[in-house]
């Protein structure tokens, strides 16, 4: 008795736990539910039913990794936390019991067999729990991963080729393109990607790859494409044909910024638009804008290839205006989420700040007296286009002096020069194509990728289908906007995404969250 008990003086009945007798085979057992001892339950029910006993898993001798479906690749060690995590994970119909502990059981590693036992719980008769064992072999299939498939493959095996160009004298196309191509995984099936003059090849294994891969390019740039296909090898008997296939794709030379001057028979087509008109987007479709009276077309791929009419002046030949004067606006539009104001502006050459001009422009909007602007000069320009010359004789005024094209941030970017950026890209696992001679300028390429930098900073809707990266080098200063006054554009910090990288401490957090579940 306590000693509350003793100074009360009550007697207490110390509590017993009773026994009853099994309904089935009347051996005595404390009390449940069911009134079932614990073999008779287990005979009467089992838990187990519904559950796999038997799993088929791949696994990838070359790296160590088993697939998780549908196609992600977890490397994990023989009768490790992080398999037996895998394991558990790839059950089905496992949330229908608790589970309260699983372990390996021991096997031979080359048997190719993977043995885990699993103690479950389940609520059965009346209400009553019943906890029970049951062992769960996994049959190990050999299957080599895509990297390790892709590494291996003989450059021979190749059964489809796309042989990706554009002739023109930059690359900034295919850098944005390789963005495209990695935000929707479109190169995902590809054995090896080889970078050449003017393009790109891909290798793939299967045809409708690489015709599923000229469907999304049909969906990204303007292209036309030609199929050719070469016999390899040839059975009389069972007359089957094995062959390689290649498509020729060729993308449209037009390129944002350029200057067009459209043939008489496109312009009256298009409700005689310009016939002076700049490009300023590249997707599916070319959109040109007619930078004196912001009237704007779309041609796709079948319009412009059908004409087949080339830039009479590209980003390359840009000259460096001041902008000395700029009057209010007389007119704006929207195109494609893009907003124009039609001003007229006085400007000057860089090199020859002297010679003044009065032109109209489309960028009244964002250009003020003392900026910079890209601009062509056609006033001096030495243009070898037949259809500039046919407009140079038709128009009564003459052609315009120059047509600016964009906003010059040089000053502003000079400040910054040698800091790194906010953000960063991936890039293709691509290998230089050295066999046919072809030359790479490293300065050059850095350059041309430079310049495609600075249009995702200026063109939100460039980097608008496309994947950008925090830069880890890259630290946030607090006085560079108090200093630099109106600085150039940036990417927003809130547009880029972290690559996710975990620590082994928060793997294995993870993975002790998921046995509990």
């Amino acid at each position: 008795m306590s000693a509350m008990d003793q100074d009360t003086g009550m007697f207490k009945v110390q509590q017993t736990i009773g026994s009853v007798l099994c309904c089935k085979c009347g051996v005595p057992m404390p009390p449940n539910a069911a009134n079932m001892c614990v073999n008779c339950l287990r005979s009467e029910v089992d838990i187990t039913e519904g559950l796999q006993k038997s799993i088929q898993i791949f696994y990838c001798p070359e790296c160590g990794c088993y697939l998780q479906p549908p196609k992600t690749w977890i490397k994990a060690q023989w009768e490790s936390k992080e398999l037996l995590t895998f394991c558990i994970k790839r059950l089905k119909n496992l949330n229908k019991v608790k589970l309260k502990n699983a372990e390996f059981v021991w096997t031979e590693p080359h048997s190719k067999r993977i043995k885990v036992k699993l103690t479950v719980q389940a609520e059965v008769l009346n209400g009553a729990v019943l906890e029970q064992s049951y062992p769960v072999e996994y049959t190990v299939r050999d299957n080599l991963c895509e990297s390790c498939s892709r590494f291996q493959a003989n450059p021979d095996q190749w059964v489809a080729s796309v042989q990706l160009r554009q002739h023109v004298s930059h690359r900034r196309t295919f850098f944005y393109l390789e963005q495209l191509i990695l935000r929707h995984d479109a190169a995902s099936r590809a054995i090896r990607i080889q970078q050449v003059d003017q393009g790109i090849d891909f290798f793939f294994g299967n045809k409708s790859h690489a015709n599923s891969f000229i469907e999304f390019l049909r969906k990204v740039v303007p292209i036309e494409y030609r199929q050719d296909q070469q016999l390899v090898s040839h059975d009389v008997k069972s007359s089957l044909y094995n062959y390689k296939y290649t498509y020729s794709v060729k993308i449209c030379p037009i390129c944002r910024e350029d200057l067009i001057c459209l043939p008489s028979k496109v312009a009256s087509g298009l409700g005689n638009l310009g016939p002076l008109v700049v490009c300023t987007k590249v997707s599916d479709n070319i959109t040109i804008l007619d930078p004196r009276t912001l009237r704007c077309a779309f041609l796709d791929a079948r319009q412009y290839f059908r004409s087949g009419f080339r830039s009479a002046l590209t980003s390359r030949q840009l000259v460096k205006y001041f902008v000395f004067d700029v009057e209010a606006p007389v007119g704006e539009a929207t195109v494609g989420g893009q907003k124009y104001a039609l001003s007229y502006v006085q400007i000057a050459r860089e090199s020859d700040i002297g010679k003044m001009f009065y032109v109209q422009t489309h960028l009244g909007h964002i250009l003020k007296s003392g900026d910079q602007a890209l601009g062509y000069d056609i006033y001096s320009a030495n243009v070898n286009d037949d259809e500039m010359e046919k407009y140079r004789l038709s128009v009564k005024n003459g052609l315009p002096e120059a047509i600016l094209i964009k906003k010059c941030y040089d000053e502003q970017r000079e400040r910054k020069k040698g800091k790194p950026r906010a953000f960063t890209t991936k890039k293709l696992p691509m290998e230089m194509d050295e066999s046919r001679g072809a030359r790479v300028d490293p300065e050059k390429m850095e350059n041309e990728y430079e310049e495609f930098l600075r249009d995702l900073e200026e063109n939100p809707e460039l980097r608008f289908n496309i994947s950008l990266y925090k830069n880890k080098d890259y630290q946030e200063s607090e006085t560079a906007s108090m200093t630099d006054g109106e600085g150039a554009p940036t990417v927003p910090i809130e547009e880029l995404l972290a690559e996710l990288e975990l620590s082994e401490e928060e793997e294995e957090g993870n993975d002790e969250e998921d046995m509990d579940e």
